[in-house]
């Protein structure tokens, strides 16, 4: 139980990544904050993590309500006073399209939750995060801010932003007891990916549950690295 005693929070716990995150996180000790729009899904994910054994708080919230996450982040101080470990992995996909025909509002969609929304989360949990002895965060990035693939432009965009906001974040904490990473984990079987491939085969690829364990690697007390993009290897 090597999170016994600690607080995580993990966003976009709805489904996919964050779902299996949320669960592996518990079944080591961590109270852990579920975070996701949809509250049927968290009330399902509550019930998996606490008939195990684990515990959790289940938040309703949209994660581009950034008002709402400063609120979060007055109650966590005020109910536990620390946050040990955040997990920014919300995420949109938005239009697969040439970028000359990027309609802006769909641009505006996908930089709101995948880059703003994230600010706004660092902004508001920062704080928390420096009460707690040894604090990790890690963010879900992709390949595809690297790659830049054709008619990817808008999600390239976001995921590339992301890369360098929380980057650059980690740098101001290099002396301190912060670590702070990204994870690309490359083709896993979620929904995002079934919406962008819809002819792949799902079966073919690493589940959201193998990410776990090196999420939880980067969470540990013994990580030493921070600011760097960490590829999940098959």
């Amino acid at each position: 139980m090597r999170f016994d005693g600690k607080l995580a929070l993990v966003t976009g716990a709805t489904r996919g990544i964050g779902w299996a995150v949320a669960q592996a996180l518990a079944a080591e000790g961590a109270h852990v904050l579920t975070l996701g729009r949809t509250q049927g899904a968290l009330e399902e994910l509550y019930d998996l993590i606490t008939k195990a054994g684990g515990e959790a708080t289940g938040v309703p919230l949209d994660l581009t309500d950034g008002d709402a996450l400063d609120r979060l982040g007055a109650h966590i101080a005020e109910r536990w006073g620390k946050l040990d470990m955040l997990v920014g992995n919300a995420g949109v996909l938005g239009p697969l399209t040439p970028v000359s025909h990027i309609d802006p509002d769909d641009l505006a969609k996908v930089l709101a939750v995948n880059v703003t929304a994230n600010a706004r989360l660092i902004r508001a949990m920062e704080p928390l995060l420096m009460q707690a002895d040894a604090p990790r965060a890690v963010f879900t990035t992709s390949g595809a801010a690297r790659k830049c693939r054709p008619f990817w432009g808008a999600y390239s965009t976001g995921k590339a932003a992301l890369d360098a906001l929380v980057k650059s974040w980690a740098h101001e904490h290099e002396n301190d007891a912060l670590r702070i990473n990204l994870l690309s984990p490359g083709p896993i079987r979620t929904a995002m990916r079934a919406q962008a491939m819809p002819g792949e085969d799902p079966d073919t690829l690493p589940s959201p549950a193998d990410l776990s364990p090196l999420f939880l690697e980067l969470l540990s007390e013994t990580e030493t690295r921070t600011g760097e993009i960490v590829d999940y290897k098959r």
